[in-house]
């Protein structure tokens, strides 16, 4: 029986043994008084004593009785405690087992923990050492990873990703000590602005990848012609700046400049094009030019553009004059966007002619832009501006929309003006909208693109033939006529005469202007001849005597314009030009 509490005992009263028991024995002495009084006591009295000791005796055994059942009583109840004694150290000893499995048990569990606990604190300590190995090794991987990124973020920053050159950022630090070091040691700084002409021919009939290879080439050329403290940097597209930071004359730049030139002038072959390219060159110095950085680029920039515009191929130190041309042409830019957002363009319209009969075959749209003084500048005066600002896409397309317009209203009121012919820039005719540009006018101003002469030069058609055939043939089929602008002045030969779908050339107003030389009557006839032989419509430009239209009659050109016949005129008096015509007719 197990128990917690040992289970009450019970309340047992002991007494002494024999402690109810009265003692009525008699001594041996009183045995022989007894004997003796016996003897002498009478018979009656012998028996009342007899009886009298009966009783007693029987008293004393009642008594004994008593006591042994008192004895017996005592035995039981000593018993009765000592199984309670044995069953509660029977239960303290099975709660003392009990006791004993579940230390034990503890302690089994206890070690087991302690060796799982162990063995789990032993692996993830160990996981933990592993893990921190790693995050060092990452950490450091991490750290050179950064540091090389941050080395190649810093050269990416200052150099060109094309060519490796110093970028424009990198340039302007250099020159700025370039300026100090000059400053302090009395000596001159040189920057020369190069530029490749014509590259965007290349790159838009040989495609960018090998444009980009040329450009590689050019760097590598540069940079073998200046000393190794000179500074080759790229701006971007096809432009350069050479900075030199220590020359003590101009002629030091200039000898530097025809080296240039003259290196360059040497074939560059890429991917088995041979190709020939040339440099622009604009030079300015420090102090003579100016004396900060940005003042020295841009005064470099405008000698540059004057040298393209002297002919290309050939340096250009600046001048103080230039200044005053950027600053016009700048004041020429933003007259353009302004002119864009206020609708500020005229047209004005050209009479082409029959030259047998004198009726009015057509119109040649020709832009003006009205200043705010009310005159109108020409298109020399701003047309290569606008390409070089990238104004020429959307100036050409409100030419070609006003024409059509114009045109469309004309034969609506019954004035019969042949074809409205349209100049396109190389620009122009190969943005990738083109062709759609054009659809989109035709259907706005409902035009019978029959009546549409879109005038482009020899340049334009031989940037990227394959392209240029392709879109020549789109406009064929959408029924535009194509008339070849200027010919005799570029580099056409009769295979692309041919190859593309030409519907008339135009002689270039040069030759017709020099039929009283020597050569221009017979360039003129040769231009005649080529047209009558491919089937093409003849038109020669810049008439203006007497006897150019006698000549021009004679060898049977078929149409003209120019001053003989008239000027521009505006859309008004051209309406009254063709309806008298139309009376005379």
């Amino acid at each position: 029986m197990n128990k917690n509490v040992p289970a009450p005992r019970k309340n047992i009263s002991r007494r002494p043994i024999g402690a109810n028991v009265k003692v009525r024995s008699a001594t041996p002495a009183t045995m022989v008084s007894l004997s003796v009084a016996e003897a002498s006591v009478p018979a009656g009295e012998q028996a009342v004593a007899r009886s009298a000791e009966s009783v007693f005796m029987r008293e004393n055994s009642a008594d004994r009785r008593e006591e042994v059942a008192d004895r017996r009583e005592d035995a039981a109840d000593l018993r009765e405690e000592t199984a309670d004694l044995r069953e509660e150290t029977a239960d303290l000893r099975e709660e003392v087992a009990t006791l004993r499995d579940k230390a034990i048990r503890d302690n089994e569990d206890a070690a087991y923990a302690k060796a799982v606990l162990g063995a789990r604190t032993e692996a993830q300590l160990r996981e933990a050492n592993e893990r921190l190995l790693v995050a060092m090794v990452n950490a450091q991987a991490m750290t050179v990873t950064a540091e090389q990124a941050t080395e190649k973020m810093s050269y990416m920053a200052e150099h060109d990703f094309l060519t490796g050159l110093p970028n424009r950022a990198l340039l302007t630090d250099r020159l700025s000590q370039s300026i100090a070091f000059a400053l302090r040691h009395g000596k001159k700084v040189a920057l020369m602005y190069l530029d490749l002409d014509h590259f965007k021919h290349i790159n838009d009939s040989l495609g960018h990848e090998v444009g980009d290879q040329l450009l590689q080439s050019v760097a590598k050329r540069l940079q073998a012609c200046v000393r190794l403290y000179d500074t080759v940097s790229r701006q971007g597209g096809d432009e350069f700046v050479v900075l030199l930071p220590e020359v003590d004359e101009r002629q030091d730049a200039t000898l530097i400049a025809q080296k240039l030139i003259e290196t360059m002038a040497q074939p560059h072959v890429v991917r088995g094009h041979s190709l020939h390219v040339t440099l622009s060159i604009g030079i300015s110095l420090y102090p003579d030019d100016g004396k900060e950085v940005e003042t020295l680029v841009r005064n470099a920039d405008t000698a540059m553009y004057q040298a393209k515009k002297n002919g290309r191929n050939k340096y250009q130190m600046f001048t103080p004059d230039m200044n005053i041309r950027a600053v016009a042409r700048q004041a020429v830019e933003q007259a353009l966007y302004h002119a864009l957002e206020h609708r500020e363009f005229v047209l004005y319209y050209q009479p082409k002619v029959n030259l047998e009969t004198g009726a009015i075959t057509g119109a040649e749209a020709l832009i003006r832009l009205k200043r705010a003084d009310r005159r109108l500048l020409p298109p020399a005066k701003f047309v290569g501006i606008a390409e070089e600002c990238g104004l020429i896409i959307p100036i050409g397309r409100w030419v070609m929309h006003e024409a059509c317009r114009q045109t469309q209203t004309w034969l609506q009121a019954g004035l019969d003006i042949g074809q409205i012919a349209v100049n396109v820039s190389a620009r122009e005719f190969h943005s990738n909208e083109y062709i759609a540009g054009v659809r989109a006018i035709l259907a706005d101003t409902g035009l019978d693109p029959r009546h549409l002469e879109l005038e482009v030069t020899e340049g334009v058609l031989m940037q990227d033939t394959e392209q240029t055939t392709s879109i020549l043939c789109e406009l064929k089929d959408l029924g535009v006529q194509i008339a070849l602008d200027d010919f005799g002045t570029g580099y056409s030969s009769l295979s692309y005469l041919r190859r593309f779908p030409i519907n008339t050339l135009k002689i270039d107003q040069s030759f017709v202007q020099d039929i009283d030389g020597e050569t221009g009557e017979a360039l003129v006839s040769a231009v005649i001849g080529i047209g009558a032989s491919l089937k093409q419509r003849v038109v020669a430009e810049g008439i203006e005597t007497q006897q150019q239209v006698d000549f021009l009659q004679s060898r049977h050109c078929g149409e003209g314009q120019g001053y003989f016949y008239g000027r521009p005129v505006a859309a008004e008096e051209f309406a009254a030009m063709l309806a008298a015509d139309a009376c005379n007719s």
